[in-house]
């Protein structure tokens, strides 16, 4: 009996070893972000490089550092180095002499907002998750106590410094550069959404996570608070609310839910940020226009207002067209109902139009007159003019941002999103 009792102890043994073999090889994202699914701060007194390796076991490429070997490159980790800090910690600009080559060292505050699992998910994500508008991650230290991730260096720091509250020094982005950028955002996005299996979502999209390399190419960066989405039948997951306060979806920040439409919405915020050069939250702003969104809602209505939505640093340089398409694009991301906003394959879609230069974003600078607010040096001078005329004439003049005509190759016409933003146009904020 204690013979048979054995054998079938290891041939059950065996079959369970087979099914976590054909899982692991089936999708390794999965099984090794749900290796650590149930994994808790208490793992901070074991090995954590050892429990990265276990489960990784051979898919981790990322290289491991010593302490030592990232003290050296960042000086000690002295002020001048330092690139940036936030509640997870402080980034230090290093040289690596072994490779030659500059690198982002992250260290992670030991009492910060990102724990061992925030450490471990982003070290398994970014070693498996590959694309262009994805920060790629070099290594990992986990000597200790210590948590440090180091990334590719990124010249030109995040978005945020680019966009808000300027230094006088820093010349402000053109129209043209904002649309490059908001593109290679989305497409980020898009991976991570569609490519990846099974989906990820972000959910911690806003303006300093988005890095820029030394032509501005953007690459989304932090991913501690990603979370794996849902498949098969699931319509979400089920989360604690984390995130940033005026980023965050409406049903998400409510409920718990978590589906890709709510990085469609913090990709909406992110992208009236960089039309307007607004913070998503601006409490040194009059109280009616601290939200963002919330200032947006009704200036979405009119049309007439459009062009005071635009960044005054524009100084009034972009094509007005364009100016209308991006503001109906927000729009469509910031629908209130999850249901009724747009796919992130569309948003980069409708982009990749706009991201095309149609205007010279320099035309008025000799004269150090603003530009006007209008069509600037398009090819289709013509065409955009019509284009101008038909919008007039199906809108009296006025209109909304419904984003039906950059939102119309989608199967089923020009989507339910646009039907629903000419029904109700509402756009909501929410807090984290």
């Amino acid at each position: 009996m204690g013979c048979f009792y054995c054998c079938g102890s290891n041939d059950e043994r065996r079959r369970r070893s087979r099914r976590s073999s054909d899982r692991k090889e089936k999708n390794p994202l999965a099984f090794l972000v749900n290796s650590i699914s149930f994994k808790s701060d208490g793992t901070k007194n074991r090995f954590m490089a050892e429990e990265i390796l276990k489960i990784g076991n051979g898919n981790i490429a990322a290289r491991v550092f010593t302490f030592h070997e990232l003290a050296v490159a960042t000086n000690n980790f002295r002020p001048e180095c330092l690139l940036g800090e936030g509640g997870f910690g402080r980034v230090y600009k290093g040289y690596l002499e072994s490779t030659k080559q500059f690198v982002a060292v992250k260290q992670l505050d030991r009492n910060g907002l990102q724990g061992n699992r925030e450490f471990l998910v982003e070290v398994l994500m970014l070693s498996l998750l590959h694309h262009p508008n994805l920060v790629n991650l070099l290594g990992y230290c986990a000597d200790g106590e210590q948590r440090i991730l180091v990334y590719e260096y990124m010249p030109l720091g995040s978005l945020e410094d680019h966009l808000l509250d300027l230094p006088p020094n820093r010349k402000a982005l053109d129209w043209n550069t904002r649309m490059k950028i908001a593109e290679g955002a989305a497409k980020g996005l898009e991976y991570l959404h569609e490519t990846a299996s099974p989906p990820v979502i972000y959910r911690d999209f806003k303006a300093s996570n988005i890095l820029l390399d030394g032509d501005f190419n953007p690459k989304l960066s932090d991913f501690g608070l990603a979370k794996l989405g849902p498949v098969g039948d699931k319509s979400h997951v089920s989360t604690r609310v984390m995130g940033t306060y005026g980023y965050c979806a409406p049903e998400y920040a409510m409920t718990g839910q978590l589906t890709k439409m709510s990085d469609v919405y913090s990709f909406g915020v992110v992208f009236l940020e960089i039309i307007t050069g607004r913070r998503a939250i601006d409490t040194a702003k009059p109280t009616s226009e601290q939200h963002l969104v919330h200032w947006a809602e009704p200036l979405f209505k009119d049309k007439k207002k459009f062009v005071q939505m635009a960044d005054p640093l524009l100084e009034g340089r972009f094509p007005l067209k364009s100016l209308y398409q991006a503001l109906a694009v927000a729009a469509m991301c910031l629908q209130e109902e999850a249901g009724t906003r747009p796919m992130i394959s569309d948003v980069v879609t409708a982009l990749e139009y706009l991201s095309v230069p149609r205007s010279d974003p320099d035309v008025g600078a000799a004269t150090g007159e603003p530009a006007p607010a209008r069509l600037l040096s398009s090819p289709r001078e013509e065409d955009d003019q019509e284009d101008k005329e038909e919008e007039e004439e199906e809108d009296g003049g006025e209109g909304t941002a419904n984003g039906s005509d950059l939102f119309r190759s989608r199967p089923g016409g020009d989507g339910v999103a646009s039907r629903s933003w000419r029904r109700s146009g509402r756009v909501v904020y929410a807090r984290c």
